[in-house]
């Protein structure tokens, strides 16, 4: 089991920044890939960003690359997504999640445990 706790969201005026990180706690956090994932008012859950076990592979949506970046400390048990030049269509709540399999994962199904959630407002 590996429980992940999400902070860092809140209000910011279009053209700012934020950064979110995510807390786990459980099995050993090096052994999981990670992943953000993100749910706007209405819509589905969609795939934001995803790193692999020791970091060394990324991945992201279109909709965020040269803006958001993706991290993680693995002595600290923690993940981050750096997001600069926000824009109001990246109003959501953002979680994140573990995956257990081997290869870059970035599709729901493959990750096994999420956090709660952390709002994230942006203002025109």
């Amino acid at each position: 089991q590996v429980q992940l706790v999400e902070s860092g969201g809140g209000l910011v005026q279009a053209g700012g920044s934020l950064r979110l990180s995510c807390a786990a706690s459980g099995r050993t956090f090096s052994s999981y890939g990670m992943g953000w994932f993100r749910q706007a008012p209405g819509s589905e859950r969609e795939f934001v960003a995803a790193i692999s076990r020791r970091g060394g592979d990324t991945s992201y949506a279109d909709s965020v690359k040269g803006r958001f970046t993706i991290s993680r400390d693995n002595a600290k048990s923690t993940m981050y997504l750096q997001m600069n030049s926000l824009k109001p269509e990246d109003t959501a709540v953002y979680f994140c999640a573990a995956s257990p399999v081997m290869r870059l994962a970035t599709t729901e199904r493959n990750f096994n445990y999420w956090g709660q959630g952390t709002q994230v407002t942006v203002s025109s």
